[in-house]
């Protein structure tokens, strides 16, 4: 029983030695000769304009996660389904439905979480974020307020 173990162990202990492995021989192969022009961002032969840096939506990678959530959870129900019959036929069928039923009541309260968020929607709509009222403290102080965001007002 013990063997079985030291079995993944010595996998898990090779694959991370093949890893570190091949970090250092692409460290050791490489030519490490940096210049400005291969530090820029590649954009398809073009010259670059701006800035690399933009503000990306995240809701290409939520809905990305979700899919992949569910995509997987049908990688761990289909194994259970092919041999569904044969485990009713050694009397073991109610239990292993009430663990597949459990499972994926399991991730649709997460599909209902995602939902109910708002993350599933690409079309989001935005409010705009309410302007607050001058205090009585600065009005009193002989600060004018500023109207309607416009600092050319003077008072």
């Amino acid at each position: 029983m013990q063997f079985d173990y030291a079995n993944v162990l010595v996998f898990l202990g090779l694959g991370a030695f093949l890893c570190a492995l091949m970090m250092y021989l692409g460290a050791l192969l490489r030519p490490a000769n940096p210049e400005r022009a291969k530090l820029t961002t590649y954009e398809c032969g073009i010259e670059v304009e701006g800035s690399s840096w933009i503000n990306f939506n995240i809701r290409f990678y939520v809905v990305a996660l979700v899919f992949v959530i569910f995509d997987v959870e049908v990688a761990f129900v289909y194994p259970v389904v092919t041999v569904f019959k044969q485990w009713v036929a050694d009397g073991h069928g109610l239990f292993a439905l009430s663990e597949i039923v459990l499972f994926i009541a399991i991730l649709v309260c997460g599909l209902v979480y995602v939902w109910c968020k708002g993350d599933l929607d690409w079309m989001k709509a935005v409010t705009p974020s309410p302007v607050p009222a001058p205090s009585s403290a600065s009005t009193a102080r002989g600060v004018a307020p500023v109207a309607q965001g416009r600092a050319d007002v003077a008072a």
